[in-house]
């Protein structure tokens, strides 16, 4: 467990927790690192976002974490897991280390922490991330969340859950496209449509391949081809749903970050993507996934070019 024990407090009127001596946690790093795209950075240095239907901001204090407009009840059922504290970082790290090439990107992503997402607003995310920019993600996201999601109020501003499976079910493909997703319109109008026909495990046209909750139990070779019978996903889409939102660890999502890193660290500039994932996946095993994530941080902050 990465941090001692949390204190509530109010503070001009917002209810908060202190998580106290927190260790192996900076906020960039985690969301600046490419796994989320609903948390914005104020002028003052806290993130704001909004997860499973809520709105928080944290500050990072010392070595205290402040989570502002949630509770400690809240915190044991949410954001305890969210941010995945009760996984030690410090072993994680230590492990990788041992690999010489690595640790220089573990050493600069030290605060970077797998955040435990929702599996279906991921799975709609990213195959909107597909060939997109950051601003274009979240502002598409944005516009799904504010046309079908519920408004919710925090410090005098108005921000937007991500809708539910049946609301965005609702959704017309012209819609979606209106939203700024583009071509991706129909990936997410059959693969959301998909996942609403197949909630109900009772239901006589059932298909378990498109359950959501069916693949997340599955082994990770399993989930990773599972998650690509639907429209839109391909192997390094499925690779960021599992690893950010369904706790498959050996999944090694390849982007042009990813492969850049390997290609400076460990390859030939002529080795394609799904031989840089095998290697990956070989190399560093179970904890793939948190390998990925420190060579990502480091070659983007650092803008690696082969």
């Amino acid at each position: 467990m990465d941090f001692e024990y949390v204190e509530e407090l109010v503070e001009n009127d917002v209810k908060a927790v202190i998580v106290k001596n927190v260790q192996n946690f900076e906020l960039p790093h985690i969301f600046e690192c490419g796994q989320c795209f609903r948390w914005n950075k104020q002028e003052n240095g806290n993130y704001i976002g909004v997860a499973f239907g809520k709105v928080i901001e944290i500050e990072k204090k010392d070595s205290d974490v402040i989570i502002y407009n949630t509770d400690k009840k809240e915190f044991s059922q949410i954001w305890v897991n969210y941010f995945h504290l009760h996984r030690d970082y410090s072993e994680i790290k230590s492990i990788l280390s041992r690999d010489n090439l690595l640790k220089k990107s573990v050493d600069f992503g030290y605060g970077i922490r797998l955040l435990q997402q929702d599996p279906f607003e991921l799975i709609v995310s990213f195959i909107i991330s597909a060939n997109n920019r950051i601003p274009m993600i979240k502002r598409a996201i944005e516009n799904i969340s504010k046309k079908w999601g519920e408004a919710i109020s925090y410090k005098g501003n108005i921000y937007y859950s991500f809708p539910t499976i049946d609301k965005l079910s609702e959704a017309t493909e012209e819609e979606l496209e209106e939203c700024g997703t583009g071509f991706r319109a129909k990936y997410i109008k059959d693969t959301v449509e998909k996942i609403h026909n197949n909630i109900n495990p009772q239901s006589v046209e059932y298909n378990e391949l498109f359950d959501i909750n069916w693949i997340k139990v599955q082994d990770d070779d399993k989930c990773h081809t599972s998650l690509q019978n639907f429209m839109g996903i391909g192997p390094k889409v499925a690779d960021c749903i599992m690893l950010f939102s369904m706790g498959k660890y050996s999944a090694f999502p390849v982007d042009v970050w990813v492969k850049r890193a390997m290609q400076h660290f460990y390859l030939a500039p002529d080795v394609s993507l799904k031989k840089i994932r095998d290697f990956a996946r070989n190399k560093f095993g179970e904890l793939s996934g948190f390998a990925q994530q420190y060579l990502f941080y480091y070659a983007r902050e650092n803008h690696i070019i082969v």
